[in-house]
């Protein structure tokens, strides 16, 4: 694991210095500079943010971007934030996770059998990315999926992550008069002979909060990727 760890401390690096967006540098500069009143005596992160997790993880865990107060001020995905709060309290349940919860990179959260990531990795405004900028950050993504050795399921969040990762292994999406691939949470799709992909809703507020994703849901979809790590 030593070799793989050292890859993802490498790809680590080079996130960190990416500045390929120009309007995604300027958005994660001013959101750290400007920052929140609940979080006006903390450093920001303002970068961009790596993936993280167990570098022998069979689960790859795949959401948006970092949170404008969350990850881009904490600098660790799903991380001071209410979907953190949701999706952390989730994978503790299912034993993916050391703790309930995420606050900080120092809080001492441990992932079991899993890595997160997105498919961007700064903060874009209002949540919604360019294309062309999904296009320059698929590249992270796609070298994490190379390093990583033992991955079994993708679990998407939201749908841009599910049509995102869908692409990279060129199955037709959901299009009219074409090949269908339909966005559905809990949907299960092979992607080849090795992985297999799951959709899920994106446990953003906007979601949780209207009841669009509920715990009950979210655990149906943790209950399959058990069944297909059993297997």
């Amino acid at each position: 694991m030593e070799i793989i760890q050292e890859a993802l401390n490498e790809l680590e690096e080079e996130i960190g210095d990416c500045q390929l967006c120009s309007r995604l540098v300027m958005w994660r500069t001013r959101t750290a500079k400007i920052k929140v009143k609940r979080f006006i005596d903390e450093e920001y992160w303002g970068k961009p943010v790596p993936g993280f997790g167990d570098p022998s993880a069979r689960l790859l865990i795949v959401g948006l971007a970092p949170a404008a107060h969350g990850g881009n001020r904490t600098g660790r995905m799903f991380t001071g934030d209410g979907s953190g709060n949701f999706l952390f309290s989730e994978l503790y349940k299912y034993g993916f996770a050391s703790k309930p919860f995420s606050l900080s990179k120092s809080d001492g959260l441990k992932v079991k059998d899993c890595f997160i990531t997105a498919v961007i990795r700064c903060v874009p405004p209002l949540n919604k990315p360019l294309r062309k900028e999904l296009f320059n950050c698929i590249q992270f993504l796609k070298k994490e999926l190379e390093i990583l050795p033992n991955l079994k399921v993708i679990l998407t969040l939201g749908r841009i992550a599910f049509d995102e990762v869908v692409k990279l292994y060129r199955i037709p999406l959901k299009r009219k008069n074409s090949r269908i691939l339909p966005f559905k949470h809990g949907n299960i799709y092979s992607l080849n002979e090795k992985l297999v992909l799951i959709a899920s809703y994106h446990p953003s507020q906007r979601n949780t909060l209207t009841r669009k994703l509920t715990e009950k849901m979210f655990d149906v979809v943790l209950q399959k990727v058990k069944e297909q790590l059993k297997d």
